[in-house]
């Protein structure tokens, strides 16, 4: 049982790469605190799975590079929950491990398209759903890639960059509009995304983290569970680490 059982009554959230991780576990604490949630992900198999769990009311399988397939998305998840109040976009890949003169061209643009485009274009569409009802919380999930930049991690850690770029930009514009934008910066934790990476890798991220160990997706999901509630009230374009001690501005 959670700590705030009715924090999230009456509200909405489309969660995007919801079908596992980071997603996934913010949504099983939005619906426990009374939240609706629609999952978007690429994984059919992995949606339906978590859509079961989670006891989402829409979902949506989908590739968020895709613009015409996210704004679909958003307007499809905006009807199944009757208005749009939350976007925690947490999609996202690693890409290559790499350095910059050998990495795979394919690979730097579908990191970009993913962790970036496609996190524009989420935003993009669910905004004018927020405008609508003159509310919104919008959680943007970076990394401390993006503040500090990881070794043969260029493609990541230059659209996290990115995302913690758009984040400030986006807060600014809406700042006067009820819509509210912030993003986690987290150090690595325990996810599926891991998989994408070679041991040696996750080792060299772990080395860095004062703590001495892993993050847990938990763990970040109470800090967007934050950034996302009415509670965050005056706070917006900016970002929040959950790093171990890693980063310190």
């Amino acid at each position: 049982m959670s700590l705030y059982a009715d924090r999230f009554a009456g509200r909405t959230a489309v969660i995007t790469g919801g079908a596992s991780g980071l997603g996934r576990a913010v949504a099983k604490r939005l619906v426990a605190e009374g939240g609706k949630v629609a999952l978007w992900d690429v994984n059919a198999d992995a949606l339906a799975e978590a859509a079961a769990e989670v006891g989402a009311t829409h979902t949506a399988q989908l590739d968020v590079a895709d613009a015409a397939a996210v704004q679909r998305a958003a307007d499809e998840s905006a009807a199944a929950l009757g208005r749009l109040d939350i976007l925690v976009c947490s999609a996202g890949i690693t890409g290559a491990t790499a350095p910059v003169h050998e990495y795979p061209i394919d690979s730097w643009q579908r990191v970009v398209d993913i962790n970036l485009n496609g996190l524009f274009y989420c935003c993009r569409s669910v905004i004018p759903h927020m405008l609508a009802n003159g509310y919104g919380r919008i959680v943007n999930v970076s990394s401390v890639a993006g503040k500090e930049g990881n070794p043969n991690a260029s493609a990541y850690s230059a659209s996290k960059a990115g995302v913690i770029g758009l984040t400030k930009s986006l807060g600014k514009e809406l700042a006067g509009k009820g819509v509210i934008v912030n993003g986690l910066t987290p150090a690595t934790f325990e996810s599926p995304i891991l998989d994408q990476l070679p041991q040696s890798q996750v080792d060299y991220m772990r080395s860095k983290i004062p703590m001495g160990r892993l993050g847990e997706a938990e763990e970040s999901a109470a800090m967007i569970l934050f950034m996302a509630s009415e509670e965050c009230s005056f706070t917006t374009a900016s970002t929040f680490d959950t790093s171990g001690g890693r980063t310190t501005y």
